[in-house]
């Protein structure tokens, strides 16, 4: 990726646990001179499954680019292509500059890449959804948002106390108005990569404010967890880690059975980025207070100089009157 601030990791990752069963939870930052992106994932294994079959960003990239991707299939070729994607999808966009037709072509690349690496193991497909989120500008508040399938992007704000905001739309059978196959849901994904069943990736731009969050999650979280239940655990003083625990423990709590993955992104000002704005502001608010004083102080003698003129006026009148009459006298006295 070509970036023009360098964006070196500040903290090496840390992992915690989760739960009893097969989890990962995992932090970092990411920061410019004046603007840091703290970043958290944690994801664990469903009742439903053997191995998870969810992957994501390691968060031990220089890049602000983050993938989640859900396994679809079931068994080890769902773990594998998901697995695969998110690697192959950073391996493409983290070499290039990225904007809308590098994201698409690195999803339509793997597409055809993970198709073939299944193949020489097995005849079973097996593919993923997936979101992705990649900053496209040097201040980190231009996002690109993708997504294939059923993994949602939301953008959570720290300014009110609604709900959180859905950023994609889920390539379903029910909202591509298509048949699924015998068996199948409405609800399933018709849109995944890994088995050609994606042709227009789609893509979007979004802003990200201070102190807002972008959340990549897969269905093993957004369907047991209402936008403002996201807003509500995912706001406040806690870190990062700590949040994308909540919430999948929420949405085990009210039903999930299947592999839960969330990954964070909050962008935020740095310490010393905030002093400068408060001392910039301070120096502007002295030079506006200083240009209103000498308005202020050279309104007073301009003021003066209508009486100023007025007695000149007078003096000039007066002036001659008095010299006539001078000479009068002069001229008088003389024989």
């Amino acid at each position: 990726m070509s970036v023009v601030t360098p964006r070196d990791p500040v903290s090496s990752p840390r992992e915690s646990a989760l739960s009893a069963r097969s989890a990962i939870a995992r932090d970092a930052a990411f920061a410019t001179a004046w603007i840091r992106l703290d970043t958290a994932v944690a994801s664990c294994r469903g009742k439903r499954h053997a191995i998870n079959e969810d992957w994501h960003s390691t968060l031990e990239g220089n890049a602000p680019l983050f993938v989640v991707a859900d396994g679809v299939g079931g068994g080890a070729m769902a773990s594998r292509a998901s697995r695969e994607l998110v690697l192959r999808l950073h391996d493409a966009l983290e070499r290039t500059r990225i904007d809308t037709d590098a994201v698409r072509n690195a999803l339509l690349d793997a597409d055809r890449k993970i198709a073939r690496s299944i193949a020489t193991h097995t005849d079973a497909s097996g593919a993923a959804t997936v979101a992705l989120c990649a900053c496209i500008g040097s201040s980190l508040s231009r996002w690109l948002v993708a997504w294939v399938g059923d993994c949602r992007v939301y953008r959570v704000s720290a300014a009110n106390d609604g709900p959180a905001e859905l950023l994609t739309c889920d390539d379903t059978y029910r909202h591509l108005s298509e048949q699924p196959p015998h068996g199948g849901s409405l609800d399933d994904p018709a849109r995944m990569v890994g088995n050609g069943a994606v042709d227009a990736p789609n893509v979007r731009h979004v802003d990200l404010g201070c102190n807002e969050l972008l959340v990549l999650c897969s269905d093993g979280v957004h369907k047991h967890v209402a936008p403002r239940d996201i807003g509500r655990l995912l706001r406040g003083s806690s870190p990062l880690i700590r949040r994308c625990v909540r919430l999948v423990e929420f949405a085990r709590s009210h039903g999930s059975d299947d592999d839960a993955t969330v990954l964070l992104v909050r962008r935020a000002e740095q310490r010393h980025a905030r002093l400068a704005r408060f001392v910039s502001i301070g120096a502007l608010i002295a030079v506006l207070a200083g240009a209103l004083m000498w308005l202020a102080a050279d309104r007073v003698p301009a003021q003066w100089l209508p009486s100023t003129a007025a007695r000149s006026s007078a003096l000039a009148t007066a002036t001659p009157a008095d010299d006539s009459g001078t000479r009068g006298d002069s001229e008088h006295a003389q024989p």
